[in-house]
């Protein structure tokens, strides 16, 4: 496996990078282009690390991308940033030497509501930037993995303001300037009014312990995702916290989680 820093995009003087992982092997194989958690707020490309190292051990790329950050710019700003990630590492896979086979998306956390905007509305108007060198280029992926997701961010909120979690709070409320905007730039949501134009498929890993995320959401959105028409499988795990499968990568629940995204992103391959 190599692993290179690349930058992907310049906006307003500050320059985003990706960090590419390619597995060891000449023919070619999926990448999936991960968006990271961090309260919107904060983290970096290097947040799942170690689940990209898993995933370049099974044959499995990574483009890892920095974004602007909610302090940076709010919503809509760091989804755009990620439609363009995608985009860009679309045009430009084989120039970098990342031999592809198929593109899909992680989000891990809040990273989760900004990758699955994209997989459900990948020409979204309020995310896609016009850029010239990318024209013709849209941000459609072949499979969604939500780690520990936030997808539906106006129930998150109101969890955070009934359990007097104010730190996340705070984090939404620097984020989305009102209600409205977690109502829009909502996955859950966005199946549910009929919004969605792309449906991959999707894989969710949560942790029943997790006190960031209500653990049920993942159930909740798989309910109205299969409804819909899509294909879905959710992998719940007891006693796991948020961010467990990152943060305890030697635990058996952790491996068999990443086991069983490397199978489902091998699966989409076939």
């Amino acid at each position: 496996m190599t692993e290179e820093d690349i930058k992907y995009r310049t906006i307003d003087g500050l320059e985003l990078f990706g960090r590419l992982y390619r597995p060891e092997k000449s023919d070619p194989v999926p990448y999936v282009v991960d968006v990271h958690g961090g309260a919107w707020r904060n983290g970096d490309r290097m947040n799942n690390q170690v689940i990209h190292h898993q995933f370049a051990a099974a044959g499995i790329g990574v483009f890892a991308l920095d974004f602007r950050l909610s302090t940076q710019a709010p919503y809509p700003g760091p989804v755009q940033d990620a439609n363009y990630g995608v985009r860009w590492f679309k045009k430009n896979a084989a120039s970098i030497d990342a031999n592809v086979s198929i593109i899909g998306g992680l989000g891990s956390s809040s990273g989760g509501q900004q990758m699955g905007l994209i997989a459900l509305q990948p020409n979204g108007t309020d995310y896609v930037v016009d850029e010239p060198s990318l024209t013709g280029i849209d941000a459609s992926i072949e499979f969604f993995i939500g780690c520990w997701p936030i997808l539906d961010p106006l129930a998150r909120y109101q969890m955070a303001k009934e359990t007097g979690k104010e730190r996340l709070v705070e984090a939404h409320n620097i984020y989305f300037s009102d209600e409205d905007q977690m109502v829009l730039g909502n996955p859950y949501m966005v199946i549910d009014r009929g919004e969605a134009t792309h449906m991959p498929p999707v894989a969710i890993i949560q942790g029943e312990l997790d006190d960031n995320v209500d653990h049920f959401r993942a159930d909740m959105f798989a309910e109205v995702y299969k409804e819909a028409g899509g294909n879905i499988e959710v992998h719940k795990y007891a006693g796991q916290p948020h961010t467990f499968a990152a943060k305890n990568p030697d635990d058996s629940a952790s491996k068999d989680a990443v086991a069983n995204l490397i199978a489902f992103i091998l699966e989409q391959e076939s």
